[in-house]
């Protein structure tokens, strides 16, 4: 499903790392994920990762398990530029927004009993063994800083993702920090992402493909 035209133009200029600001003027993080389908590639929410003052890890130093990002929908969003996020929600209400990561715990063996009563003496408890689960739908992929970029499937590493690019509100490409013999930051067209899972993007480009990327300029945006 496509998103709404007013949407479309309030996400025009996302950029991963960007700061996210609350409307009463609280900057509660940065945008570290990107939520997208699957096969359209259309954005669907964002995690942000907040700031250890507002998620309360400066309060609680020695607390092992406290979550660092939370979903925000894309009809939370006032406004996008290349500087920033501006939510149309208060830090109030963005404490109550979802966190995007949730965990659970298996059953602690002797060994990993021993270990978590150590680490409790130590100051530094560990939780037990567990699964993490993203709270995004079954058809949607992330797109994160550092994310390696695969070329076709055949294990080859072309680079890591630096950033989204996007056009008119919907994901024109992504920024590449590319290995040899490229070396440098490039730009991907979306024509050339394939469908993905969530451990890695992949490229469908040719020898011939390649040659022809050019450094990426940021001052052309």
């Amino acid at each position: 499903m496509s998103i709404p035209e007013d949407l479309r133009r309030r996400v025009a200029d996302f950029r991963l790392g960007a700061p996210v600001h609350t409307s009463d003027g609280r900057h509660i993080g940065s945008l570290h994920r990107l939520v997208v389908d699957r096969e359209s590639w259309e954005p669907r929410q964002l995690v942000v990762k907040e700031t250890a003052r507002f998620n309360g890890h400066l309060l609680a130093l020695a607390a092992g398990l406290l979550t660092e990002e939370l979903v925000v929908p894309l009809q939370a969003i006032a406004r996008v530029s290349p500087e920033r996020v501006d939510l149309a929600i208060t830090s109030a209400e963005a404490r109550r927004l979802p966190p995007y990561l949730s965990y659970r715990w298996g059953p602690l063996s002797a060994t990993g009993a021993i270990e978590e009563d150590l680490g409790i003496l130590l100051g530094a408890p560990q939780p037990p063994p567990g699964t993490e689960t993203a709270d995004k739908a079954v058809g949607d992929i992330e797109i994160r800083p550092d994310e390696n970029v695969m070329l076709g499937r055949d294990g080859r590493v072309l680079g890591q993702v630096r950033d989204v690019l996007f056009d008119d509100g919907e994901l024109a490409g992504i920024v590449i920090h590319a290995r040899r013999p490229l070396d440098g930051d490039v730009v991907i067209q979306l024509r050339f992402l394939e469908r993905s899972d969530d451990g890695a993007l992949f490229v469908r480009m040719t020898d011939e493909d390649l040659a022809q990327l050019l450094p990426f300029r940021p001052e052309v945006r």
